[in-house]
């Protein structure tokens, strides 16, 4: 379904997370399709999709990562949004 990209990484990262190879490499992952989802480049449904859970999992995940589900949106578009839900 999907082609593995290999990304290189220092030994001494995985050593300063106190994380295994592997489990490093799915932090990386989720780091890369969170990052794109944070930079519009992906919607949330596509990213979870591509990370293998629900869509709400997805954006709580994105939380996590101190990433808004709302966008970057000025405080005018914030009062507009709310104005009309």
């Amino acid at each position: 379904m999907g082609s593995d990209i290999p990304v290189l990484f220092p030994q001494e990262l995985a050593f300063a997370l106190k994380m295994e190879g592997q489990e490093l490499a799915s932090e990386l992952q989720r780091l890369s399709i969170v990052k794109l989802y944070e930079l519009g480049r992906l919607s949330s449904g596509m990213a979870a999709k591509l990370l293998g859970c629900s869509r709400l999992s997805f954006l709580e995940m994105a939380g996590k990562y101190q990433v808004s589900i709302l966008g970057n949106q000025s405080a005018d578009q914030l009062r507009e949004d709310f104005e009309n839900a």
